[in-house]
């Protein structure tokens, strides 16, 4: 098994970890690897009990090396273009689960590796971890959705410096572009990650779908279209259980019991 899928009990019920485990290889992306990745994403899709989805590595010093190059070299030209058309839809499964997804980076995270990262909701940094498209570098370009995702997050000037020359940032720069949300002390990353996950863990699991969705959907639109999403989406929120919760626990000064109803 290159994945390990742990679903956390107790007050942290909700919480998945998704651990890449692939230590020979940096966690490189390879078929075996990918063809576990999709089915959890799958499964995590239509399961009602998992409240947030938190992508991290059990490989100490990297987070993902990108392709596995080594499986790329013995497939064909129609074989690679495959894979790669495979990498960009898994990495599009990642970023339209319903529910949050963050993304816990120590150590590398290079080519398809960041762009994994990037289709994630939110990213939390150790300090020394290194990360940066670099697939010019190879005479390729980032196919996984790099050059979309990236741009849409830092601006097109920045991402377009980072994808022509292949550079490898360090995670306070990161930070400064607003490529990653937080950056901490090295190690730590997984610790601040899950402290995001329990933070969103409080909220109404309806209400945190439609919020992912209406900010998804409407981003790439005019102002108007975006409102309208907006709107029906928030037409899914009135008639939940859990709203009428939010209101009752308000009034009663306590805290709200949410059941996803």
């Amino acid at each position: 098994m290159d994945l390990r899928i742990e679903h956390l009990a107790g007050s942290d019920q909700g919480i998945i970890l998704l651990g890449f485990d692939r230590p020979a290889a940096k966690n490189a992306l390879g078929r075996q690897l990918m063809a576990e990745f999709q089915a959890a994403l799958k499964a995590f899709r239509t399961d009602p009990a998992v409240r947030v989805v938190v992508v991290h590595s059990l490989v100490p010093g990297v987070f993902c090396a990108g392709a596995d190059l080594k499986e790329r070299a013995e497939m064909s030209q129609i074989d690679a273009e495959t894979f790669v058309e495979g990498l960009r839809n898994a990495f599009t499964e990642l970023a339209n689960l319903p529910m949050p997804v963050i993304a816990v980076l120590e150590g590398a995270a290079f080519g398809g590796g960041l762009e994994l990262a990037l289709a994630a909701d939110l990213r939390v940094a150790g300090a020394e971890a290194r990360m940066g498209l670099v697939e010019t570098s190879l005479a390729i370009i980032p196919g996984a959705g790099g050059t979309q995702r990236l741009p849409r997050l830092i601006g097109v000037s920045r991402a377009k410096e980072l994808i022509y020359t292949a550079r490898r940032i360090s995670a306070g720069e990161a930070g400064s572009l607003g490529l990653v949300n937080q950056v901490v002390a090295a190690g730590m990353a997984l610790e601040t990650a899950l402290g995001l996950a329990r933070e969103i863990l409080l909220n109404g699991p309806v209400a945190l779908r439609m919020a992912k969705q209406a900010i998804d959907r409407g981003i790439d639109m005019d102002l108007g279209s975006g409102l309208a999403i907006e709107q029906a989406c928030y037409a899914q929120v009135i008639p939940t259980q859990d709203r009428l919760e939010g209101l009752a626990a308000f009034r009663e000064k306590r805290k709200p019991l949410y059941k996803g109803r």
